[in-house]
């Protein structure tokens, strides 16, 4: 197990670069303890886990200097005073245009096909997501995500109930139907947690992506 070094750190808190396909937080069996809380732990034993991303998802996770911080950070992302965009690609041409637009869509558990996530608008939890075009890579479009809710899979879900779920997610989208575009970036699912801002503790870090 490799120790993951921080790309920020102060007496609170610190951030790493999460690498794709690593878990947040260790996974039942021994086989599932590499993960990026216990490799942060080589170096910083009192770091606890703020919040998660998806294991398949690359990029910015926060983490606390003991439990006073652990509960003063993990109430500012309960209460939404912090901010996180993403950056994506996605299979084929979004509509253009430059102004960013707002996916609202309730979003449920769907039980017989767990851990996927379906929209549902009698019984789903609220979920808005705002997405911004920033250009056309070959078939695809690299877009900014900015959660503003932030539910399972929420991301993955509402590119692709826009049609266009993320290059790389075989677990919204099938093998057969990704573009040879996914192959580029290394048969990963190319979402990744671009930038994190938190105005109270007066930090803002920009980590752009590897795809």
């Amino acid at each position: 197990m490799q120790a993951l070094p921080p790309l920020f750190i102060n007496d609170e808190l610190l951030l790493i670069n999460k690498p794709a396909g690593l878990l947040s937080v260790p996974g039942r069996g021994l086989d599932k303890q590499d993960c990026a809380i216990h490799r942060v732990q080589l170096q910083h034993p009192e770091a606890l886990i703020v919040h998660r991303l998806d294991q398949a998802t690359s990029g910015l996770l926060l983490l606390a200097r003991g439990p006073d911080a652990q509960r003063e950070l993990s109430l500012a992302f309960a209460e939404r005073r912090v901010h996180k965009r993403y950056e994506a690609l996605l299979q084929g041409h979004l509509q253009r245009g430059t102004d960013w637009q707002t996916v609202d869509l309730p979003l449920l558990t769907d039980w017989p096909n767990r851990p996927r996530q379906k929209i549902d608008h009698a019984n789903g939890k609220p979920s808005q997501t705002r997405y911004r075009l920033l250009g056309f890579e070959g078939p695809n479009s690299r877009v900014l995500l900015e959660p503003l809710t932030g539910r399972t899979h929420q991301l993955r879900v509402h590119m692709l109930a826009l049609g266009h779920p993320i290059v790389g997610d075989t677990l919204y989208s099938s093998p057969q139907d990704q573009p040879p575009a996914a192959a580029v970036p290394g048969l990963r699912m190319c979402l990744h947690a671009r930038s994190l801002y938190l105005p109270e503790w007066g930090l803002q870090i920009d980590c752009p992506p590897e795809f």
